[in-house]
């Protein structure tokens, strides 16, 4: 696993990565402090077949959060804590605020703007950790070519190119999605499309662990 022993795995995010967790710090595996969503899963997964490896994890997601609201906590909740890996899920909320009609956008293009920021901050954490990891935004809409599913593939897009100058693995969590609301209505996942249930969750976590090189068979000695 790609992932070395006793290292530190922070999750940093929206909603989606919050899901209740513990106040100020999301860490420990008690007390749901993790939150309910695929931080836990994955936190669950790595203690049951990689005990040994002792990774600690800690869920900093704020629900409702920006790119730009990352950057004014970037310090205190990723710097100051001194990841080994850090993995980033962030866009949704910076791509519904298009449809926001109290929202407006200032003069430069806000998906060039969510790039930017990002990219900045990422610059910041990179050259101290082992590990990075994007995983893009999604909208569980299968036609493309429907308004928020178009928006958000752009920030997905976005992403992406951020994870590529920075040489850190990229997650589409929107790819990931697609084959399971080819096969089931999105609303049995998430009734507004994006605030997924336990299955939902399920699938980001499947796809996280896929990319660090977890292995289920893996054989404790």
């Amino acid at each position: 696993m790609l992932i070395q022993p006793n290292s530190r795995l922070l999750f940093i995010g929206n909603s989606i990565t919050d899901c209740g967790r513990k106040r100020p710090i999301g860490s420990g595996g008690f007390d749901q402090a993790l939150g309910n969503g695929y931080v836990s899963l994955v936190d669950a997964a790595l203690a049951a077949v990689y005990p040994d490896y002792a990774i600690d994890i800690i869920n900093m997601g704020i629900s409702g959060d920006t790119v730009h609201d990352l950057k004014y906590r970037w310090k205190r909740d990723v710097l100051d804590l001194k990841p080994d890996w850090l993995s980033i899920l962030i866009g949704i909320n910076d791509a519904w605020q298009h449809f926001n009609q109290l929202w407006q956008s200032e003069g430069q293009d806000p998906v060039d703007r969510f790039s930017e920021t990002l990219d900045e901050l990422v610059g910041q954490v990179r050259p101290a950790v082992h590990g990075l990891i994007f995983m893009t935004p999604y909208y569980l809409e299968p036609d493309p070519l429907e308004p928020m599913r178009a928006m958000m593939d752009q920030y997905g897009a976005a992403v992406g190119e951020v994870a590529a100058r920075h040489e850190a693995l990229l997650i589409d969590s929107q790819a990931d999605f697609n084959p399971v609301i080819d096969k089931v209505d999105p609303l049995q996942l998430a009734m507004d499309r994006v605030h997924i249930n336990l299955a939902g969750h399920m699938v980001l976590a499947r796809a996280f662990l896929r990319e660090v090189g977890f292995s289920w068979d893996r054989k404790l000695k």
